[in-house]
């Protein structure tokens, strides 16, 4: 007996000892669970129902909703859909009727009398394909749960290096607008995070050397998105309270795919109490 505790069949025919011969074999033979349906519509209520079924063998003749249109409404449910359905017929024999079973979505059609191993050997080759699946959508599942779970660390160490980090940090928009900051440069600048969120970069950094500053292109936003990184700056940071913070500031950009500025990224090294060296003197 092949053990598939964790299988429902449904098994589908207007005739009681057909379903009693059905499902006789079935117990026989598969160790699954089987749930009998009288007609076509108890078999929709099933199938939709809280109940998940993994195969379905539906008998063709049936009176109001015969095996075809039982098909078609369960093909047409997301629920239902991908459920293997085996059409068992004693009438519908012509090539015609075998060609619309699988039109509707069925995966085998039989003729009756059935040949009892011919009818187990396919359920079984369906049960050990759904179990695969089932196989392969867990290791798939522990696979995005572990890269999540590493996603996460990453992302956590990230943010404390960010939170704890001597250096100031500022995330400004295309346009240098402030979105976010780190501790350092909250206070640096003795604002509140959310009051530095929506200010502009030139209301809390002023450039030391003004004419190096024109020579890229008239301001440093314009020449930082051309160059992609401007390293060493020597400027200042403006406190809430007006007092100028010596600083050296590096910036640098992220682009999308299409290659436009998504966030400029700002560090700045407070340089209070370091003497500055005069390049140029002998």
């Amino acid at each position: 007996m092949t053990k598939s505790a964790n299988f429902t069949i449904l098994i589908v025919d207007d005739n009681e000892n057909n379903l009693y011969t059905l499902k006789t074999l079935i117990d026989r033979h598969l160790d699954v669970n089987v749930i009998e349906a009288s007609s076509g519509m108890d078999a929709l209520d099933i199938a939709l129902g809280q109940r998940t079924i993994d195969i379905i063998v539906l008998d063709v003749q049936m009176p109001e909703m015969d095996g075809f249109q039982t098909a078609s409404m369960l093909k047409i449910r997301k629920k239902t859909q991908d459920i293997p359905i085996i059409f068992l017929t004693a009438a519908f024999k012509a090539h015609e009727f075998q060609q619309k079973g699988y039109e509707v979505g069925g995966v085998d059609y039989l003729l009756k009398p059935i040949d009892d191993n011919l009818l187990i050997n396919k359920m079984s080759t369906y049960i050990r394909l759904i179990e695969k699946e089932r196989d392969l959508n867990k290791r798939l599942e522990a696979k995005v749960t572990e890269r999540t779970h590493e996603l996460a660390q990453a992302k956590q160490y990230l943010e404390k290096i960010i939170q704890t980090m001597g250096e100031a940090l500022l995330v400004l928009n295309a346009e240098g607008v402030i979105r976010d900051a780190n501790p350092m440069a909250c206070q640096m600048l003795a604002y509140g995070l959310d009051d530095l969120k929506g200010m502009s970069i030139g209301e809390v950094f002023e450039e030391e050397n003004k004419e190096k500053a024109a020579a890229f292109m008239g301001t440093w936003l314009e020449a930082l998105i051309r160059s992609g990184v401007l390293n060493s700056i020597e400027a200042s940071f403006i406190a809430s309270d007006g007092r100028r913070i010596p600083i050296l500031f590096s910036r640098t950009v992220t682009t999308n795919t299409a290659g436009d500025v998504e966030s400029i990224i700002c560090i700045a090294k407070d340089m209070t109490g370091y003497q500055k060296i005069d390049s140029d003197a002998d």
